[in-house]
């Protein structure tokens, strides 16, 4: 077999990419998500052949569109395109993006641009086979507070682009990120969450942050675990205080966590039960 070339889809991971339905990997240097990065994405763990929480993430893609004005198509078409394109394959990722589309020059849409949807296939990265105990350390790279977008995936990333090029030690998982006033928001591709007793707290994100799928089903879950729910500010003393810590994200699944680093500090976590008891029950999904 003729080896890949550099830069070509297979070169760089891709099992097949599909631009609006047909194969390929060109898009228009036009579009708003390559100018402005005016778009949306979704990032989904196939598993037998089954988008896992494909109905969470098609939520979270159209509320997103309907909170940005873009032009969405239609959910049934999109919903029978992602499943033809997962149904073959057995443990793989999935990721859906979808622009604004091709415009002319300036921020201003003009109302009548028409989305770009580009589907990609990938082998499933190492870091999702991280499920036991696990070590993360706190940035020093914040993240951008705005209410208009706060919870939505959008295609501005940098934030977590400038806070993953922090560190190349490969025995840390994640990178936990604070908001300006010091207190904790998110992971640069999960979300918190931090057990107390009973109580089971998350990071508010009504001002910035990503509303993951996983971390919509923990919530959902965590009552059945006898468990309370809680979405509000979670300060750093709150991990010294912490019975357990895990993280969340959509290939993933549940992560717990043993260390997190901060500085010359380490916190040590003794708990998983709460994050092997969710496992347990994603596995039915």
């Amino acid at each position: 077999m003729r080896p890949a070339r550099q830069g070509t889809p297979a070169a760089l991971g891709f099992q097949g990419t599909w631009i609006n339905g047909a194969a390929g990997h060109r898009i228009d240097c036009r579009d708003r998500g390559l100018q402005y990065g005016d778009g949306l994405f979704e990032t989904m763990r196939v598993r037998d052949g089954r988008i896992r929480l494909l109905e969470y993430h098609l939520d979270r893609l159209f509320d997103g569109c309907r909170r940005m004005s873009i032009d969405a198509p239609r959910a049934s078409a999109l919903r029978r395109e992602l499943v033809l394109r997962a149904r073959p394959q057995a443990d793989a990722v999935l990721k859906l993006i979808l622009t604004r589309g091709s415009g002319a020059r300036g921020y201003r849409p003009s109302g009548r641009e028409r989305c770009t949807r580009i589907l990609s296939l990938s082998a499933v990265p190492p870091f999702a086979a991280a499920q036991s105990l696990q070590r993360v350390r706190i940035c020093a790279t914040t993240v951008g507070s705005n209410p208009a977008l706060a919870g939505l995936k959008t295609l501005n990333r940098l934030d977590s682009v400038l806070a993953r090029s922090e560190w190349s030690d490969e025995r840390v998982w994640e990178g936990l990120m604070r908001d300006i006033d010091g207190n904790l928001v998110c992971g640069t591709m999960s979300n918190l969450f931090v057990r107390r007793g009973s109580t089971l707290t998350t990071p508010a994100l009504d001002r910035c942050g990503i509303a993951g799928v996983m971390r919509r089903w923990v919530l959902e879950q965590a009552e059945r675990l006898r468990l309370r729910p809680r979405q509000g500010t979670v300060g750093l003393e709150q991990l010294d205080l912490a019975a357990e810590v895990f993280m969340t994200n959509a290939v993933a699944g549940v992560v717990s966590v043993k260390v997190i680093e901060h500085g010359r500090r380490r916190i040590r976590i003794g708990s998983s039960s709460a994050a092997d008891g969710l496992r347990a029950r994603l596995e039915l999904e």
